[in-house]
């Protein structure tokens, strides 16, 4: 049956569960043991991109392993539908058609997210001028706009400020630069690539972050009629369309859905298969995982995870194929159930450690030295009322309410949900004893 996602509530916060209830947004977790098989659906920080780039075309865009119920991706496709598109989900995959030429400014009093950075950067180069309300998101630190509006002047846009809202225009149309980014930056990389993919002439972007959904989304762009070559984390080349065409897309597996089962595996001394796993996408966190106490064996799409014990880690975040800074709380929650003291430096966002005031309340020590997070890990992790200040914060608690005594409540639970397809119904097929309410 098709669902059109413009009957959804939109605009609310509300969780919504694997049976369609929405319920409150406090997770109740209890003692668990994860076991049993699972697949990890189409990446939210690839799908997420895909729906702003689909903005740049008037022709019908197809979405397979979509993943319907991820909070983010619905609140982003009401504004794709308040931009003029018509988007039906059937099962995991999502149609998008152009209804009528999207307006230049975004008119949207729901939550916002931080991809209306993009939808900004589609606008301005699909109708030469865009307007959107200030981005949302995890609050990470200083997570400013700058990078973004240099990517926008120098393809010929201006870029202004009125209110809470962020203004570009470019009357004549984009035109292709040389644009240097003084830091590899995720964002300002993907807006690039969707900017540019309109622009007239040539675009060498020096200094990208090169990870895999920044790939998919080159590969999406390319197949709609963009020329685009890689040429390492060096610079990425984009010879712009007069015009781009629809397509038929596969959204990339999760990586951050792949480390959430396989570490709530080993922490939990779960047996668990994970299909769709990525394991070309986690090469390097994976070598860190296996020396931290993890069982992994990889075969072909899938990936074994037998029961282990958590050893302590110590890691730095850092560019792709390193561990991405969105990995670090979930390192934290393996680290707090070792034996030892582990450390973690997040070399982007060095303030990332909130989350470590949330894991005291459960027993758990911890301290930040000089921008190392020293964890102390324990088997007297107790369960507590916690709140989710982030998405991967929300995931990593989940998973630590699994191995504490009693029970944990998690106020702002809707957080895990922003990122994680089917979270709870999966994590319950799992074994996993988790419930919404009070």
């Amino acid at each position: 049956m098709n669902t059109n996602i413009a009957s959804l509530n939109l605009a609310s916060d509300d969780v919504i569960t694997d049976d369609s209830a929405s319920l409150s947004s406090i997770l109740r977790v209890e003692r668990s043991r994860l076991v049993g098989e699972v697949r990890v659906s189409g990446a939210k920080n690839s799908v997420l991109r895909l729906l702003a780039a689909s903005l740049l075309t008037s022709e019908r865009i197809v979405l397979h392993n979509y993943p319907a119920s991820l909070l983010d991706a619905i609140v982003h496709v009401g504004m794709l539908e308040a931009l003029g598109k018509t988007c039906v989900v059937n099962g995991d995959t999502l149609t998008i058609e152009e209804a009528t030429v999207p307006p230049s400014d975004l008119e949207w009093q729901g939550r916002s997210i931080r991809n209306t950075l993009l939808i900004l950067g589609a606008l301005v180069a699909r109708t030469g001028a865009g307007s959107v309300p200030m981005p949302g998101g995890c609050d990470l630190g200083d997570r400013k706009t700058d990078l973004h509006e240099m990517v926008l002047t120098r393809l010929g846009a201006r870029v202004w400020y009125e209110g809470e809202r962020l203004f570009a225009e470019a009357p004549n149309g984009l035109t292709g630069a040389d644009i240097v980014l003084p830091m590899r930056s995720t964002g300002a990389t993907e807006n690039a690539l969707i900017a540019a993919s309109l622009a007239r002439g040539t675009t060498r972007l020096w200094n990208p972050h090169i990870r895999p959904e920044i790939l998919d989304l080159a590969r999406f762009l390319e197949r709609m009629g963009a020329k685009i070559t890689v040429y390492g984390q060096e610079s990425i080349e984009i010879v712009g369309a007069e015009q781009l065409d629809g397509i038929v897309h596969r959204v990339m597996p999760d990586n951050m859905e792949a480390m959430t089962w396989l570490i709530g595996s080993v922490i939990t001394g779960g047996d668990i298969e994970i299909h769709d796993f990525p394991a070309s996408d986690l090469e390097v966190p994976l070598i860190f995982l296996r020396e931290s106490g993890a069982k992994v064996f990889c075969a072909g799409d899938t990936a074994i995870v037998r029961s282990g014990r958590a050893y302590p880690v110590e890691i730095s975040t850092g560019p792709y194929p390193g561990i991405n800074s969105d990995m670090q709380p979930l390192f934290a929650a393996m680290g707090a159930c070792a034996r030892g003291e582990s450390r973690i430096v997040d070399l982007r966002f060095i303030n990332r450690y909130a989350y470590l005031e949330e894991f005291a309340k459960m027993g758990i020590a911890s301290d930040v030295r000089s921008g190392t997070a020293h964890i102390q890990g324990t088997s007297a992790i107790h369960g507590a009322d916690v709140r989710a200040l982030d998405l991967r914060a929300g995931s990593a608690l989940s998973l630590l309410g699994m191995v504490a005594n009693g029970s944990t409540r998690i106020t702002d639970a809707w957080q895990i949900e922003r990122g994680y397809d089917q979270f709870l119904a999966k994590a319950k097929a799992l074994g996993a004893n988790m419930q919404y309410g009070g």
